[in-house]
């Protein structure tokens, strides 16, 4: 611990205990990545200690150097990154007193991509890309490789932005990881197990050295005045960040820089982000008026586990997630209503139920009430889960699933593994992390079961279904009258939608 320096002001209210030795910009670690003028580098870090922004300084100080000659091209995770990006530059320059012009989102190819770029006096340039690898090709100049584990296609990234460096400049990579067979933990082992034949320089940055170079005093000295934060010391800090992760293993790769394994894990991360909305991106829809048919599946919980339903809706050969309601220690009364609001929806057309153990009730009562070609019960057998689980990894491999962008739907679809019993047999197994039980991938699970296409004979569509007199082969079911709602936060039931 060091004493409070002379440089830290006397209205300081923060608890950190390590301070850094001088008043500087930048921390150790944020020093040594911007330092290194390797023509190949990569830092392996956790999140948000500030190496998107120190970057951003690196590149504007290399392209106000003397004899600079190249553009730059930063190849973010989404194009809200890619904007903060350039804003950060722009603040860095106006810091070192140098002209440069923010031109906003220009189309920089006869392809049509797209970055913000930022126009410096002496010509060059920094152009901000999200993450399309293509936007990559045919471009000369330092390449900033932004959250490199997070993109969709990061060997295909590698393989694209990396020949752009042929006739100058530099590759810069940093990242959290995104699971062991990620292909930034492939280079990562290629570097640290095979002799670094790319001849990367390599960063290692976790939480904890992060903490022990300053960064809490950072953040306390921009947190506001009645910020719990203020109050924790540096050990504090580590654990509170290590309680707000989704469990163990997220912490871990998020923070310590250890990748999670893909080998145990029954949907490797990869193919999770692949099917993700983007962050911030509004996926739920006015279900109501939908066209497209709907379809959805509940997984029963009550006292330790939620109630999860999930519902789907199916455009050609995508099934868009549109609705995740999370129901806890909820009543049957309550999960029916929350259920019922959904059926009643005009466009649904099949939903699956688990009906093991407490389940089977709730189902039956559902298919009473709105009959068996539209509810199904599905029991959890080993079979069963088997049968569900398989096309729920198919539909994330094809990416026909979109799902939220959410640490809790992601904790329970990383959360499943598949193991083989003593005697042969495979099974299904859900680890309990702090959100549920993996309860929301055998919601999806069931919604996807619900949409596939029926066997012979079973009524798939109300729509052939008819009301009153049965003059020759009509099909006769009660009349009912519909009557439209808009499913609502109900807050006196106590269930919710993601």
């Amino acid at each position: 611990m060091n004493p409070r320096p002379p440089f830290v002001a006397k209205d300081f209210a923060g608890h950190c205990k390590i301070f850094p030795e001088r008043d500087v910009m930048l921390l150790p670690f944020q020093k040594r990545w911007v330092t290194d003028n390797s023509r190949l580098k990569i830092c392996v870090k956790a999140r948000q200690i500030g190496l998107s922004w120190c970057t951003a300084f690196r590149i504007v100080r290399e392209k106000l150097r003397k004899g600079a000659r190249l553009d730059a091209w930063i190849s973010s995770r989404d194009e809200i990154a890619a904007m903060l990006f350039v804003a950060d530059a722009k603040r860095f320059a106006d810091v070192l007193n140098v002209a440069a012009s923010d031109m906003g989102q220009n189309v920089i190819d006869d392809d049509g991509h797209t970055a913000f770029t930022l126009r410096f006096s002496n010509g060059l340039r920094i152009h901000s890309m999200s993450s399309n690898p293509d936007a990559q090709a045919g471009k000369r100049g330092d390449r900033v490789l932004d959250e490199f584990a997070l993109h969709n296609d990061p060997k295909k990234l590698y393989e694209i932005a990396y020949p752009g460096i042929v006739w100058g400049g530099s590759l810069e990579i940093f990242s959290s990881h995104r699971g062991s067979a990620n292909y930034f933990n492939e280079l990562l082992r290629e570097i640290t197990e095979r002799g670094n034949p790319k001849g990367f320089s390599l960063h290692k940055v976790t939480l904890e050295v992060a903490l022990s170079e300053g960064l809490l005093f950072k953040l306390q000295q921009k947190l506001p005045e009645n910020d719990e934060r203020l109050a924790m010391d540096e050990t504090d800090y580590f654990n509170f960040i290590r309680a707000g992760c989704a469990d163990e293993e997220s912490f871990l790769q998020e923070f310590m820089c250890e990748p999670a394994d893909d080998n145990t894990a029954f949907l490797p991360f990869d193919l999770i982000a692949g099917c993700e909305y983007k962050e911030g991106e509004p996926w739920q829809t006015d279900l109501l008026n939908c066209i497209n048919p709907l379809f959805i599946g509940v997984d029963i919980g009550r006292e330790h586990d939620l109630t999860v339903i999930w519902l789907i809706e199916q455009v050609n050969d995508i099934r868009f997630t549109r609705r995740v309601i999370e129901l806890s220690k909820q009543t049957f009364e309550a999960q029916e209503h929350a259920l019922y609001d959904l059926l009643k929806l005009p466009a649904v057309r099949r939903c699956c139920i688990d009906q093991s153990g407490l389940g089977r009730q709730f189902a039956e009562r559902a298919a009473k009430t709105f009959g068996g070609y539209k509810v199904e019960g599905v029991s959890f057998t080993t079979s069963i889960k088997e049968e569900l689980a398989y096309p729920t990894r198919a539909a994330f491999e094809d990416r026909t699933i979109k799902v939220p962008f959410s640490n809790a739907v992601r904790a329970d679809l990383r959360g499943v593994r598949r193991e083989v019993t003593g005697s042969g047999h495979i099974r299904f197994a859900g680890e309990r992390n702090r959100y549920c039980h993996c309860d929301r991938f055998w919601a999806l699970s069931l919604a996807l079961h619900a949409a596939k296409k029926p066997a012979t004979g079973a009524i798939s569509d109300p729509k052939v279904v008819r009301y009153g007199s049965n003059p020759g082969n009509t099909l006769l079911a009660p009349r009912r009258v519909f009557t439209p709602r808009t499913l609502q936060r109900t807050p006196h039931l106590g269930y919710f939608e993601t």
